[in-house]
């Protein structure tokens, strides 16, 4: 006896669609490993039709006043909250997430993130009107860009599509939004959410591969692509948004430096650290994963670091004791098992290390140590439940092995030594430098990073203008 299986579909000019040419791409449960949906597979015709809604609704849109925009956009906050239960779900299918930590710690930032834009809607800036030349008047107008082709990741399907959508519309765009190939089910709920409040056109969303979101980079209509992933992803955006000149909001990954110095409480160090590396199975940008601890503390704090992972808990979404649940698909599990595989010889598995159980793609809360600066798991991002520790002896390599990486998204200081913590935090070239804490992130201040974690910002009133244009206008006074 077979089960039928969910069928998702695209959400083009108010409606759902199957792709055009009827291509389908199977949708798997990462806690599970079974397949419990199809999405559309969308072609150019799928890109086409929906790039075409939303040029066709970006005039009134873009015509509508903020406090419209505002309206909106706390209408699809309430709406969120009403259907909580729903996005759960189909976050914790997409995901493999424990539902108690979905419905915690992501639904009510979401909400307040998008009842964050649709203030910063009412809150436009620039210079003031005045005569900056003699008879003449000078005034700036904050305008939307246009179409925007957001391509978001399946680490956190849901947050991420709010990040990309939620600026967007408030400054007046419209979206043409594609969710991952593994994670499209509460991206195509959110759809069914919003399209019951804003008009036909405004928000798109187009299911599909990499060829579709390469598609809809390519295509001539949007004005700005916008994409949460990894380097390569980005640089390929990048080369194909050049093309046509478009404006491109990159936010690339992450290997944030958690630096702790010698005066650190370790007890309480290890319990924070613990969690924002192990929490989501790894796979946030902004992870504790790499460890950097002075050589005095360094051995008592790897050994604290191991009991807390051996004590740190993944499994079943409906487990309430677990931290995390499984990596997102079986490539995912491989390029982490391969990390650990590829260990140099005087690297440790202090904890961890090994796939858990033969069911969907959990792996083990992971420490290691004996690493070099140089060392593939050092440099790389890894993107999974593992922890790396490396000793340093002062400031000054704490430093060079902060930065020597070529990510600079987040990091983190951990020491009592309040002068000491602002020399670092002016010295760790990373977009976010948090102090004795690491991973709390709040809807008003930017995340963001340089190098190849990207540019632009993520929420914030930053994050709002880059998906606005700056225009002058200069009248005569004559």
């Amino acid at each position: 006896m077979t089960t039928e299986l969910r069928r998702l579909r695209n959400y083009i000019n108010g409606e759902f669609r199957d792709a055009a040419d009827g291509r389908t791409i199977e949708v798997v449960n990462p806690a599970t490993g079974e397949v419990y949906a199809t999405s559309p597979l969308s072609g150019q015709a799928d890109v086409d039709a929906a790039m075409e809604a939303a040029a066709a609704a970006f005039p009134a849109w873009r015509d509508s006043t903020p406090s419209e925009r505002q309206k909106v956009l706390l209408k699809i906050a309430d709406a969120f909250e009403e259907r909580a239960e729903e996005l759960i779900a189909a976050e914790v299918e997409n995901t493999g997430k424990p539902v108690a930590l979905t419905a915690s710690e992501e639904i009510p930032p979401m909400v307040d993130q998008i009842r964050f834009f649709a203030g910063a809607a009412r809150m436009l800036e620039g210079k003031s009107a005045g005569e900056y030349m003699e008879g003449m008047t000078s005034i700036i107008r904050r305008e939307p860009v246009g179409v925007c082709a957001q391509v978001a990741p399946w680490n956190y399907p849901m947050m991420m599509a709010v990040w990309k959508f939620a600026p967007a519309l408030a400054a007046g765009n419209t979206v043409v939004l594609k969710p991952s190939d593994t994670t499209p089910a509460s991206t195509v709920l959110m759809a069914e959410i919003i399209g019951q409040i804003v008009p036909k056109g405004v928000f798109n969303v187009v299911c599909g591969d990499r060829e579709t979101g390469k598609a809809m980079v390519e295509h001539p209509t949007p004005a700005m692509a916008s994409i949460t992933g990894s380097v390569r992803a980005g640089m390929q955006v990048a080369e194909s948004a050049a093309k046509d000149v478009k404006r491109v909001h990159l936010e690339l990954g992450g290997k944030a430096p958690v630096v702790v110095f010698e005066d650190t409480d370790i007890e309480a160090a290890v319990g924070d650290i613990s969690v924002a590396g192990f929490f989501n199975a790894g796979q946030d940008c902004t992870a504790a994963t790499r460890v950097l601890v002075h050589e005095s503390i360094h051995d008592e704090f790897v050994a604290a670091l191991a009991k807390a992972a051996a004590e740190t808990k993944t499994g079943q979404p409906d487990d309430e004791d677990v931290l995390y649940g499984p990596l997102n698909n079986a490539n995912q599990l491989k390029q982490v098992a391969g990390f650990i595989e590829r260990l140099p010889a005087h690297a440790k598995v202090e904890a961890g290390g090994h796939r858990v159980g033969d069911k969907g793609y959990f792996y083990a809360p992971t420490v290691v140590s004996g690493l070099k600066q140089d060392d593939e798991i050092v440099q790389n991002e890894v993107f999974g439940p593992v922890i790396t520790v490396q000793s340093f002896t002062d400031e000054a390599q704490a430093l060079e092995f902060a930065n020597g990486v070529e990510y600079a998204l987040a990091s983190s200081v951990w020491t009592k030594d309040h002068a000491r913590a602002m020399r670092m935090s002016k010295s760790l070239d990373f977009g976010c430098v948090w102090i004795n804490t690491h991973i709390p992130l709040v809807a008003e201040m930017p995340h963001g990073g340089y190098k190849k974690s990207g540019y632009g910002k993520d929420l914030s009133s930053y994050g709002f203008e880059d998906y606005t244009r700056i225009k002058h206008v200069m009248t005569s006074l004559g």
